[in-house]
């Protein structure tokens, strides 16, 4: 009998999210053998140095990907939000799990709001995006850089070094530490990163019996709306170089999505909102049309972001280049 074979990262959550996968295709298909092995990527072993100074094509997938081309596994699984737009030659996604939370929420003492902390308070964040989108609101704060595993990240509340940290709800959720959320960020506040929330599987793109087992466990309104975000990214050549986010979602019959780009000082912040009449697909045979029912609105909100200066704000901030830093 065939081992279906699952690569991914060895973080906790990684791991956690590859296991997932892998009991939803046990589950699936009764009697398969579903294994899993760890690969470590560049991001992994680069852990002193902001994303957005090492740049992204392939950050957290390329050594993942070399062993889908070895033959080393045949599934990938990843975080949607560290996957490139472009994928190499010979692979394909074949499609993502239902979407967890896609906020970013606040991990902080009780009772801390992002509204209530006290001037010069100590936030920690990775991300551009993050960044201004804060800024907007409070620039009177002090942000600084972090990076690492979540426990570690979060461990510098807990011992002082920060007062508090924003993170991607889906991971904690997942890790079963909602209880260190003290606030979650609207997604009109604070826009979440293109595929935030989303498990991704990839594949080779001949391999026709892994395609056919994942369809088993991909669900397909996420494939549409990570499909839309994904498109914004693309469009306006982002990454995590550059402040720019996407979520959409499907809502009473209606596919809303935001869109931003905005300045790392939070001096300016650009939104795009789009809807469109459109029903969450519920067969994988709905997908093709939804995704290009989705991209399609998710043009709109690049064409209206760049009507307003989206891609003079980005390349002013790729121009930065090493002084695209937090403090």
């Amino acid at each position: 009998m065939r081992c279906l074979k699952i690569g991914t990262r060895g973080s906790k959550l990684a791991l956690w999210q590859a296991h997932h996968v892998a009991d939803g295709l046990r589950a699936a298909l009764p009697g398969t053998e579903v294994a899993v092995e760890v690969v470590k990527t560049k991001g992994d072993k680069i852990l002193d140095v902001a994303l957005s100074k090492i740049g992204d094509k392939g950050l957290f997938t390329k050594e993942l990907e070399q062993a889908l081309f070895d033959g080393r596994v045949d599934v990938c699984v990843h975080s949607m939000k560290d996957v490139p737009t472009a994928l190499p030659d010979g692979l394909v996604l074949a499609g993502c799990l239902p979407r967890a939370d896609a906020r970013d929420v606040l991990v902080a003492p009780p009772s801390t709001t992002f509204a209530n902390l006290p001037a010069g308070a100590r936030v920690g964040t990775g991300a551009l995006r993050r960044l201004s989108q804060l800024r907007a609101v409070r620039d009177d704060l002090g942000y600084v850089e972090v990076r690492g595993n979540l426990d570690t990240r979060i461990a510098k509340v807990h011992d002082g070094a920060l007062d508090a940290i924003v993170l991607a709800a889906a991971g904690i959720e997942r890790m079963g530490w909602g209880g260190q959320v003290a606030e979650a960020f609207p997604t009109d506040v604070v826009v979440p990163a293109v595929g935030q929330g989303a498990i991704g599987l990839e594949i080779r793109a001949d391999d026709e019996r892994t395609a056919q087992a994942c369809a088993l466990v991909r669900d397909a309104a996420t494939d549409a709306c990570v499909a839309a975000e994904r498109h914004v990214m693309r469009a306006l050549d982002g990454g995590c170089q550059v402040p720019i986010g996407a979520y959409a979602r499907f809502e009473e019959g209606m596919l809303a999505l935001d869109a931003f780009v905005g300045k790392l000082d939070g001096s300016l912040v650009l939104r795009s909102r789009q809807e469109a009449p459109l029903m969450r697909p519920k067969s994988l045979e709905a997908v093709e049309a939804a995704v290009r029912e989705a991209c399609a609105l998710a043009q709109r909100a690049v064409e209206d972001l760049e009507a307003r200066g989206a891609r003079a704000v980005l390349d002013e901030v790729r121009a930065m280049g090493d002084e695209r830093r937090l403090v």
